[in-house]
């Protein structure tokens, strides 16, 4: 149970990390430098405990999840940041299962009852956050960062649904350092053909701090505590995490960035993760 509070928690806070983070700096950037330095950690310590590499056709699904999880997902959400508030896109992020049950209708599966009265809820408290956004959709950035985080979303979606079909037999947490690496490289590369980076030497320290918090506190220990808490509890305990992090990143987001928490916003944001819930509910039962 520390996991999952740990989980619930820390997880939130990288939403804020990222916000501090991408004002300095190039938001792809930042994320691949992330991965690379959390990657390098995961890979020397199973290089020291001579972990067994993965073979043949697990290598497909490591570049497939790193693409997925890390490159699309994780960079997509941190460049989503840089145009809206760290709250908001907690609560964004939040709605991937939405997604899947979308994705497995078109795959010809049934919705059942109760995902659809989840999604119908979850689309009021949209509609109730952004109440108070309606001015910012006439702004470019808003709107961009509002694709990119949606779309972040979608790929975590698609990751998730192939890691359930693909169940890989070796280590987990040695797949996650390979798979950082590999994204971290993708990342490198798009960043420089496309001269969208900076010089390590000019990336303040507001910034590097903002990566290190975000290597220790979510890509490493948090990690380690999420698997965790998948391997020893029930899976619906070990989801609450995913209704947590929106509330903690949404609070906090309040008082260190002074980002917008009104009585719209919270019933709202509660509405939502209460119909996100529902969803949650009927895909597992299925």
């Amino acid at each position: 149970m520390v996991a999952l509070i740990w989980v619930s928690f820390f997880w939130g806070t990288t939403w804020l990390a990222s916000k501090e983070g991408v004002k300095h700096m190039p938001a792809l950037q930042l994320a691949a430098i992330r991965q690379f330095i959390a990657a390098g950690i995961y890979i020397a310590y199973f290089l020291y405990k001579k972990e067994v590499w993965p073979k043949g056709r697990q290598w497909k699904t490591i570049i497939i999840l790193s693409i997925l999880n890390f490159v699309l997902s994780n960079g997509l959400s941190t460049w989503g940041v840089k145009f809206i508030s760290s709250g908001l896109g907690a609560i964004i992020g939040a709605m991937f299962p939405l997604w899947i049950v979308i994705i497995n209708f078109f795959k010809g599966e049934r919705i059942s009852k109760w995902a659809i009265i989840g999604m119908v809820i979850s689309f009021g408290g949209v509609c109730l956050i952004f109440y108070d956004y309606l001015a910012d959709f006439l702004k470019p950035d808003f709107q961009f960062g509002i694709f990119l985080s949606v779309l972040a979303t979608l790929t975590w979606a698609f990751g998730s649904l192939y890691t359930k079909k693909k169940a890989a037999s070796f280590n987990p947490y040695f797949s996650l350092g390979l798979q950082m690496l590999l994204s971290s490289i993708l990342l490198f590369a798009y960043s420089g053909a496309t001269s969208s980076s900076v010089p390590l030497t000019e990336i303040p320290s507001e910034s590097w701090w903002s990566i290190a918090y975000l290597v220790v506190f979510g890509s490493v220990f948090t990690f380690i505590a999420f698997i965790y808490a998948l391997q020893h509890l029930p899976a619906e305990v070990s989801s609450v995490y995913a209704y947590i992090n929106p509330i903690v990143a949404v609070v906090l987001g309040s008082f260190i960035f002074e980002e917008p928490l009104t009585i719209m916003i919270g019933i709202g944001g509660l509405v939502t993760l209460i119909g996100l819930f529902l969803v949650n509910k009927a895909i597992r039962k299925k």
